[in-house]
This record gives C-alpha cells, structure tokens and sequence, in this order.
C-alpha cells in the first residue's frame, strides 16, 4: 500500500478531489491511504501558535521550527524523505514523478505565510519542490499536483497501465493529437493514416508528431531529449 501524509494547517482540504474517481476507488481498494496531520496540534502554547515574525524583521510571519518539527517527529519513522512544497524547489517534471511513485511513501509539508523556519528544513530529511514559477497562498493546493501526478502512476490505480506509458513527458516528448468519433466534424476529417489500421505506419505518424510539436512548444525540452541521445 501507498501511504500518504500531508503536513497541513488545513486537514480539512483533505481528501478534496481525492475521494471521488480512479483515485476514491483505490483508496476503498486500500492501494493507498492518506492521513492529513494538522500542524497546529504539535503547538505546545495555550494559543496554538504555529507561526511568528521573522528574525531579521520583515513582512510577514514565519512558521515555527519546533511546532513543524513536533508534527513531523510524532508521525514518522526517523530518516523518511519529506516534501516541502516550495518556490525555492527543484522543479517538479516526470522524472521526479516516476521516482516518488516507486517509494512506500510520501510525505508532503505544506508551508504558508512566507514559508518555515530554515532550521527544520536543514535538520529534518527535506526536500524542496515547486510546482512552477509562480505564488500561490499554500502547499495545499500544491499538493494536489504532485499527489495527481504520483497516484496515477501506482500500479492498480489506474485501468489501463499502458496510457501511462503514451502521454506527455514519457518519452521526453509533448503527446501527439488525439481524434474520435465523430469521422467528419465540421467539415474536418480525421487524419487517414489513424483509419488505415497499419499500426507501424500510425506508430511512426504519432512520433513525428510529438517532435514537431515538441520542437515547436517546448524547445527546452527537445533540446533536453537530443541532448540525451
């Protein structure tokens, strides 16, 4: 079984999305768990405090080092890798994503006001990720990006294993055009090669595809793949 935690201040966002669909029937299936841990209950103040001003001065407030470490410390084996969710991050691509999917575990911190004090992210197994180079107002919503993206790729979650293996970023190329039912819409036609039935010919229409418009979208990412090969 997969097992997900979540470090939040809001346990309540959780399972969000993560109940209904493929995702809500694995988690009846027990192929995964998820346990959202609310940060705030490791406060050891009457008030429940989870944050303070920056040393330094500043705007803004920081959440405390000893509260995140009390959450993370009751509720994992010493030494697990945990996730912080970050604009300071490695951005998160496939292969990032292939590699999570292969553990027994993820554990995700949500950060939030101007992010956590450095110290527990040196003296805890931590890893920085970003989603993208952008602000948004919590990990929690940013965890459900990496949660999307890793669930997928554990195996019995989805029906058919092989739609992993031909989508975006697989093969280091962008996906191919897809077309269905109706032949004809709007006066436009499927492309001929896709209703030939010659699967090596629709194979090879399918790649050159996926490069030219790789080639033309990401270019980052074409020259990454060459440079591969």
């Amino acid at each position: 079984m997969f097992k997900v935690k979540i470090f939040t201040l809001y346990p309540e966002f959780f399972p969000g999305p993560f109940d209904k669909g493929i995702y809500g029937k694995a988690l009846e299936k027990k192929i995964w768990e998820l346990k959202a841990v609310n940060i705030r209950n490791y406060a050891e103040d009457k008030h429940k405090t989870v944050d303070d001003k920056p040393y330094g001065g500043g705007s803004g407030m920081v959440m405390r080092a000893d509260v995140i470490a009390n959450s993370l410390d009751n509720n994992l084996e010493p030494n697990q890798k945990i996730y912080y969710l970050s604009p300071r991050g490695k951005l998160l691509d496939q292969e990032i994503v292939k590699n999570i999917s292969k553990e027994k575990y993820l554990n995700i911190l949500c950060g939030h006001f101007e992010g956590i004090d450095q110290r527990v992210l040196d003296k805890r197994n931590i890893e920085e990720i970003s989603i993208g180079d952008y602000v948004i107002s919590g990990g929690e919503n940013a965890s459900y990006i990496i949660l999307d993206s890793v669930l997928r790729l554990i195996p019995g979650v989805l029906g058919n294993e092989q739609s992993t293996f031909d989508e975006s970023f697989e093969n280091g190329l962008l996906e191919y055009p897809q077309y269905t039912k109706p032949q004809i819409w709007q006066k436009n036609k499927v492309p001929e090669v896709l209703l030939s039935g010659d699967h090596a010919k629709i194979k090879h229409w399918r790649l050159t595809q996926s490069e030219a418009i790789t080639r033309d979208r990401r270019p980052d990412l074409w020259h990454k793949r060459n440079k591969k090969n």
